[in-house]
């Protein structure tokens, strides 16, 4: 595992704001020595929950999206790490792993030209690379009986997470995807557009869901591909919202009849939240609120077998605003988890 970078204690104490009176995330959450293994050092610590980065964007360039979001990430951990650990809010069971490096194929990419369709080609390689990386480690954590908490990165990492978890239970999985989007391109080489078409194509992802897809920015062809195949279902961000023609608690109850009679994994594309920066941010979507209820409505069932935020970006302006959101997913995640350990 040349690519994952150990988050070490140095670390740590360079980000932890310790109080005299209170107990922070950082001083009761995990971390890894140096290890030969990877596999057995995860395997023998007792926590439920891995922790790690994904910080890139070359499946979001690939994608011709906004770049930065391997921002955000780092912007999470300061947050994360300093939030107060209590009764209600534990680090116990977590696992802050590390994070994967790509900076010399975020380097790579540096060089090239969006708007070139060789260039494009480049990095849509560039992107199966880190497809390996990333299905590896996921696969290693889901088969050292834990749960991966992955922070990205874009979207083409669902592809990763999905097929590194079906190759740990060998079997497909189920997917719920809170997305404007569908993620469900054409297979014309990997970016941050096509990672659960390539992963449906490939048997590893069985059934998918997408909650609060956006209708202006669906093409009939994905329209058709979803209606024509029962093992694919969704539900728009219009009907819950604008049309009312169904509740969010019966869209919730609906995506749950699809994905969660097996095992499935949680998607959450930042996107998906109004007015939250990201690779393609919107005026229009759910509120962080009932991106929380979501979190919780899945996380809490025994069938999840990991959790993926994504599509997120952080700049100097807002990298609290985004380390906040995002810590609130995980740490809602791992407390819908807790009702249940």
């Amino acid at each position: 595992m040349e690519k994952l970078i150990l988050f070490n204690k140095t670390d740590l104490d360079t980000v932890l704001s310790k109080r005299i009176g209170e107990t922070k995330f950082g001083e009761q959450i995990k971390l890894l020595p140096d290890v030969t293994s990877i596999y057995d050092a995860i395997k023998k610590i007792d926590v439920n929950y891995v922790i790690f980065g994904i910080p890139e964007d070359i499946g979001v360039f690939s994608n011709n999206g906004k770049s930065g979001t391997y921002t955000a990430f780092d912007a999470t951990i300061k947050i994360l790490l300093n939030t107060q650990n209590n009764d209600l809010n534990n680090a116990d069971k977590v696992l802050l792993l590390g994070h994967l490096d790509f900076t010399e194929e975020l380097k790579q990419v540096k060089q090239l030209d969006q708007n070139l369709e060789k260039d494009i080609e480049k990095a849509r390689k560039i992107v199966s690379t880190i497809d390996k990386e990333v299905s590896y480690l996921v696969q290693l954590i889901v088969s050292a009986g834990k749960i991966p908490i992955a922070i990205g990165g874009g979207h083409n990492n669902a592809y990763g997470l999905i097929k590194g978890t079906s190759l740990a239970l060998k079997s497909p999985i189920n997917a719920v995807n809170f997305d404007a989007h569908t993620d469900f391109r054409a297979l014309e080489g990997r970016h941050s557009g096509n990672g659960f078409s390539y992963c449906f194509e490939e048997g590893f992802l069985k059934k998918y869901f997408v909650f609060g897809l956006h209708e202006n920015y669906t093409s009939k062809s994905i329209f058709d591909v979803f209606n024509e195949n029962k093992k694919l279902d969704f539900v728009t961000y219009e009907a819950i919202e604008v049309t009312n023609k169904i509740t969010f608690k019966n869209a919730l109850k609906q995506a749950k009849q699809h994905i969660c009679g097996t095992n499935y994994g949680i998607e959450i594309d930042c996107d998906a939240i109004i007015n939250t920066a990201s690779s393609a941010k919107t005026s229009s979507g759910f509120s962080v609120k009932q991106t929380r209820q979501f979190l919780h409505y899945f996380g809490k069932r025994k069938n999840v077998k990991y959790l993926h935020i994504c599509e997120a970006i952080a700049t100097k302006k807002n990298k609290t605003e985004i380390g906040k959101l995002i810590t609130y997913l995980i740490t809602d995640f791992i407390k819908s988890r807790t009702i249940n350990d």
